[in-house]
C-alpha cells in the first residue's frame, strides 16, 4: 500500500466534433458500421494550429483549479503520449514552461500508447515516496488524428483527439494505491513503423505510407479480452479487496465491445464503468483519465476505484486506488 491521493483531474477536448457520417463522407465507412462494431458515434479532432502540448495545458490548468494547486507547488510533471508535439525537446518540458512550473522536475512516457497514463501514475504514486516530491502533475492526452490514415478506414474510425490530468499529493489518512498489476507480450500488430533507428524517415517511407498508425483490430479484441479482466482480478485480489466491493472502474475506452466483454467476465454491472469513448472515441493515453474525470465528484472517501488499460506493444496495467 502506497500513501497518495488523488486530489483533482481535468480534461480537454478540442472544439471540432467529427460524426460518423461526417467520417462516410471522407472514407468508405458508415454510422451504423461503426456504431455497431465500437460504439462510438462522435470524437473530437484538434485544430490544425494546435499541438498535444496546448491540450495538455489546458487540462492541466482544470485539474490543478480542482485540486486547488498552484504551478509553484509541481514537484513533478509525467507527460504521457505517444503523440508528442516533436521528437526533441521534451513535450513534458513544453508543458512545465507554459505552466510555470519552474521547480518540477518534467518526465514523458511515450512507448505504450493507450497506456501510457496508468504507467504514469504508477510512476507518480511512487514519486511521492521519495522526500523530493509532494505534488504530481499527471497529463495523459494523444492526438490520433495526427497518426491515422485519411485513406484507411480501419484506423481513422476509431481513434479522437483529447487530453487529462490528475493531480496527485502523498497520502493522508486511508488515501492509497493499494495495488497494481502490469504485463506486457510483444507484438507488432499495432505499431506506427517509420520514424525510428529501424526504419529512418525517408522519401520511401512517406510514400508507402508507413508514418501512420497501422493496427490489426482482431487482435487488439483477443489480447485486450484476455488480459485486462485478468490483470483486473489480479490487482484487486493483492489489494485483498473482492471485486463486488469496488465501487467504480475507470477502463480503457476504446471499444464499447471490449468495454461490456471484460465487464461480462468479471460479473460487474456496467454502471460501474462510465463510458465516454462513445462520443469522444478511442482517446489514447487519455481514455481512463476521460472516464475518471466524468465520475470523480461522484467518488465518495473510501470508497475503492480501479484504473486499467492496454496499448501497443502489448502492454497493459491496472491500478487499485482507496480514494
Amino acid at each position: 500500500m502506497i500513501p497518495v491521493a488523488v486530489k483533482g483531474t481535468g480534461v480537454h477536448l478540442p472544439e471540432r466534433i467529427v460524426t460518423n457520417d461526417d467520417l462516410a463522407r471522407m472514407v468508405d465507412t458508415s454510422d451504423e458500421w461503426i456504431t455497431s462494431r465500437t460504439g462510438i458515434r462522435e470524437r473530437r479532432w484538434l485544430a490544425a494550429d494546435r499541438a498535444v502540448s496546448d491540450m495538455c495545458v489546458d487540462a492541466a490548468r482544470e485539474a490543478m483549479a480542482s485540486a486547488d494547486t498552484s504551478a509553484r507547488e509541481l514537484d513533478v510533471i509525467i507527460v504521457a503520449t505517444y503523440t508528442w508535439d516533436q521528437p526533441l525537446p521534451s513535450t513534458a518540458l513544453i508543458v512545465k514552461e507554459a505552466l510555470g512550473a519552474d521547480r518540477a522536475l518534467t518526465l514523458d512516457i511515450t512507448q505504450a500508447a493507450c497506456a501510457n497514463g496508468v504507467q504514469a501514475l504508477l510512476l507518480a504514486a511512487h514519486l511521492l515516496q521519495t522526500s523530493a516530491a509532494r505534488t504530481v502533475l499527471v497529463i495523459a492526452a494523444d492526438c490520433a488524428s495526427r497518426v491515422t490514415d485519411p485513406r484507411e478506414r480501419t484506423t481513422r474510425i476509431f481513434f479522437g483527439d483529447a487530453a487529462g490530468a490528475a493531480v496527485l499529493h502523498r497520502g493522508a489518512g486511508d488515501s492509497a494505491l493499494l495495488s497494481w498489476d502490469f504485463g506486457s507480450e510483444l507484438s507488432y500488430e499495432v505499431q506506427i513503423r517509420a520514424g525510428g533507428s529501424r526504419l529512418p524517415t525517408s522519401e520511401t517511407t512517406v510514400a508507402q505510407r508507413e508514418h501512420f498508425l497501422a493496427m490489426n483490430g482482431r487482435a487488439v479484441w483477443d489480447t485486450a479480452t484476455r488480459w485486462l479482466p485478468d490483470s483486473i482480478l489480479t490487482a484487486a485480489a493483492k489489494a485483498e479487496v473482492p471485486i463486488e466491493r469496488i465501487d467504480h472502474f475507470f477502463l480503457h475506452q476504446a471499444n464499447v465491445n471490449i468495454i461490456n466483454a471484460a465487464l461480462d467476465k468479471l460479473g460487474i454491472p456496467a454502471g460501474k464503468a462510465p463510458v465516454t469513448l462513445d462520443r469522444l472515441g478511442n482517446t489514447g493515453s487519455a481514455g481512463v483519465f476521460t472516464a475518471l474525470h466524468s465520475r470523480f465528484a461522484d467518488v465518495k472517501p473510501g470508497e475503492v476505484f480501479v484504473m486499467s488499460a492496454i496499448g501497443a506493444g502489448f502492454q497493459w496495467g491496472t491500478l487499485c486506488f482507496r480514494h
